[in-house]
């Protein structure tokens, strides 16, 4: 029977969660358990696959097709378990569900209430799919004392007491702030915090202490007594250099003994931590840099591409070079300021054109697309990107015109939508105009690839399998127009029908993809493809 570990957090939002609860799987991992991660999110929207990245960050799409949070990127990438649906919940996904099943008459005329209706629907997800686990880890999103998370927080009280306390344990993330003026470490926000927390029938077994000063034993002391828990159940949390450094860090602070400990499990021999030490290793002792340019739209946002910062990050560990990312807003661009442009683009050692949706930025992005292709600057252009390069390619070759029917009505529609698709389901059909919310291709699609490309030599297999998220797709109508001008369509799907790469053999590299490789990525495995741009990146670093 999987054992189950809590996750809440109080007093500011932002205190890394996600990141903890990501690096004690990675060590409860590295002990030989079984483990798996789920996130509640008590937000009224049933998936953020509405969401603007402004508000919330990127959205996380698994295999199976659905849109997530982002933590369940930082899930993947350190444990290498694939996150799946049944691994996120939002509040508007429960609700949806229950008045579904009250609208069927499911409930049998009774009355259907907060308790015990959404409770126990909170408590289905977080016991579904759970054979052969060890450790389930569930962490709530949001702060406690938040209106939305109270349903969450009594599903966590009730589950405590139906599996037992033996199977349970309940960590709590706080934020222990230094204020300058008194020139000390203040604990009264955490005792405050526990203290609502338990008010609310849940008392903690764990304390992580955010901080930005080290923490003093009797501080420790001092919350262990007025949180009722062992002072070393108290687990200091400072910044670390590297987000990879992180399990290290918290293993070194006995996070994943204390846990075993709560459960009554001896922790018995340390963890292999091998791969996190060489990992760190490569970040924090790089043999050069190369500096990639990201031209996109989302740049006042770091979680909007979050899974790509991280992946590019692998591809540096892979080469053992710091990438250093120059995010650049494609708006700039849009000036015919062709002298600002190549300002901006000349020191970069590759251009990365990322996704997105909606018509503003994109003349910005097919200027950095021509760059990279005139100036033979390696060039990958992901979702969006590579559409961007298609309408690039088409003007190149005199379709002045050119441009996606995502922007509009035009002459030249390179790019379409597609409403009909195949899957292994069967036949997937969308009609325009139609909801936004799960209507995209989504999740992972198999595509070929052409047997002597050079996509096909980077992944080593002619056969792959990625995760797609969008709903427009290269019109294979301008393939011959395209090829004449150089750019070779590499890969497509089984049926033929849909372009999945392109790519232009004559360039030192230039790939576009259509699906997102970087949610695939992961810091001891990194995605081929950024492995291998980033090599191209740093041959390009040497010529310059």
């Amino acid at each position: 029977m999987a054992r189950y570990i809590f996750i809440t957090g109080g007093v500011v939002s932002s205190l890394g969660k996600g990141l903890m609860a990501a690096s004690l799987a990675a060590l409860l991992q590295a002990r030989g358990y079984r483990v798996r991660i789920r996130k509640f999110d008590p937000y009224l929207n049933v998936d953020p696959g509405t969401m603007s990245p402004h508000q919330h960050g990127e959205v996380y799409v698994t295999d199976d097709g659905a849109e997530t949070d982002l933590d369940l990127g930082h899930y993947e990438r350190f444990t290498g378990v694939a996150s799946r649906q049944a691994d996120n919940v939002t509040s508007g996904r429960i609700y949806k569900t229950i008045i579904e099943r009250e609208r069927r008459g499911d409930y049998l005329g009774a009355t259907v209430q907060v308790i015990p209706h959404v409770t126990d629907a909170i408590k289905a997800f977080a016991q579904a799919e759970t054979e052969d686990l060890d450790f389930v880890l569930c962490e709530i999103g949001g702060t406690v004392g938040d209106i939305e998370s109270l349903p969450f927080i009594e599903a966590i009280r009730q589950l405590r007491n139906d599996l037992g306390r033996g199977q349970t344990v309940s960590i709590h993330v706080t934020l222990v702030p230094f204020i300058a003026a008194a020139g000390e470490l203040k604990t009264k926000p955490t005792q405050h915090s526990v203290r609502e927390l338990a008010a609310l029938g849940v008392q903690p077994d764990v304390l992580v202490c955010r901080s930005e000063r080290e923490l003093p034993a009797n501080e420790r002391a001092k919350i262990a007594q007025f949180c009722n828990v062992r002072t070393e159940a108290v687990i200091p949390a400072l910044d670390a250099k590297s987000i990879y450094a992180v399990p290290l860090q918290y293993h070194r602070e006995g996070l994943d003994i204390e846990v075993l400990r709560a459960f009554g499990i001896e922790p018995g021999e340390a963890p292999d931590l091998a791969r996190w030490d060489d990992i760190v290793e490569r970040v924090t002792n790089p043999e050069g840099e190369v500096t990639i340019g990201v031209v996109g739209k989302y740049m006042g946002v770091p979680d909007a591409y979050k899974s790509l910062t991280e992946a590019l990050t692998h591809g540096g560990i892979a080469n053992r070079v710091k990438v250093n990312i120059r995010w650049l807003d494609a708006e700039l661009f849009e000036q015919d300021d062709s002298d600002e442009v190549t300002a901006m683009l000349e020191p970069m050692h590759g251009i990365l054109v990322p996704g997105g949706f909606g018509e503003r930025g994109s003349e910005g992005k097919i200027a950095g697309v021509r760059f990279a292709r005139e100036r033979k600057v390696p060039f990958f252009g992901i979702c969006l990107g590579m559409q961007m390069a298609c309408v690039e390619g088409a003007r190149s070759e005199g379709l002045g015109r050119a441009s996606t029917t995502e922007f509009g009505p035009t002459e030249e529609p390179v790019v379409g939508m597609i409403t009909e698709w195949m899957t292994e389901e069967g036949l997937q059909k969308r009609e325009e105009g139609g909801d936004l919310g799960g209507t995209m291709r989504l999740g992972a699609y198999p595509a070929k690839l052409g047997g002597n490309s050079v996509v096909a030599s980077i992944y080593g297999s002619e056969e792959i399998s990625e995760r797609h998220r969008h709903r427009y797709e290269v019109n294979t109508h301008y393939k011959g127009v395209l090829e004449k001008g150089g750019l070779v369509f590499s890969g497509m799907s089984p049926d033929g029908s849909l372009p999945e790469i392109v790519e232009r053999p004559d360039h030192p590299w230039f790939v576009g993809v259509q699906f997102h490789p970087e949610l695939k990525s992961k810091p001891f495995e990194p995605h081929p493809l950024f492995k291998s741009f980033i090599e191209a990146a740093v041959k390009q670093s040497r010529l310059v």
